[in-house]
């Protein structure tokens, strides 16, 4: 898979049913694909071409969806570019709302990230770095992938991954969060696999 075909148009519609209250704003460089956006502070500006975290509104929250192709473009993780990625944000990094929603004993990432782990064991795992940008985080190198199905592979990796965070109940509390009126974390049981099966059916909504 050609690494311009990053930041398509197709991202986005795959994680749109996923992600229907969020503002998706193209980043492309060496992160590329799609900002998914709610922004609590109101409204900032969109990200433009550029690394991940200084272009992002002053204070904001959501979801990216795409490939990273430089480790540099968003550390400090162990990233073995290129690779598709998905993860959960808050921004600024340590700033309030990132210390009530990530770094917190009890906070909304942290109970999200022990749920979906305890859920599904398959990997690649979900992955909580209270100190990054991408706080809930799922990746996977494209060079475990075979080159001809790597777009095929990061459909369904999207897909899977999106479906995880929608029936953790992390999309609904996270939108909450940014409308100011959060409820109690009730994870989405409905249709859910048994624990040891670690694989799920698509379920766009959130």
């Amino acid at each position: 898979m050609s690494t311009a075909a990053s930041a398509r148009l197709w991202i986005r519609d795959l994680a749109r049913p996923y992600l229907r209250t969020f503002r998706p704003v193209r980043q492309t460089g060496a992160l590329c694909g799609w900002w998914f956006l709610c922004t609590p502070a109101g409204t900032g500006r969109a990200p433009a071409p550029g690394t991940a975290a200084e272009n992002l509104p002053p204070q904001a929250a959501g979801f990216f969806v795409g490939y990273l192709l430089d480790a540099d473009a968003c550390p400090p993780l162990d990233w073995q570019p290129p690779e598709a990625v998905v993860f959960a944000f808050v921004h600024p990094v340590g700033g309030a709302l990132h210390g009530r929603l990530v770094a917190a004993a009890d906070s909304l990432f942290r109970k999200s990230f022990h749920y979906i782990r305890w859920l599904t064991h398959r990997p690649p795992r979900f992955e909580l770095h209270e100190q990054a940008l991408a706080a809930l985080v799922r990746h996977d190198s494209l060079r475990n992938w075979p080159e001809p199905r790597r777009l095929h592979y990061s459909r369904n990796f999207f897909i899977e991954t999106l479906a995880w965070l929608v029936r953790s109940g992390l999309v609904r509390r996270l939108r909450e969060e940014c409308a100011g009126h959060a409820r109690p974390l009730v994870p989405n049981l409905e249709g859910l696999p048994s624990r040891s099966s670690g694989r799920g059916r698509r379920m766009p909504k959130s």
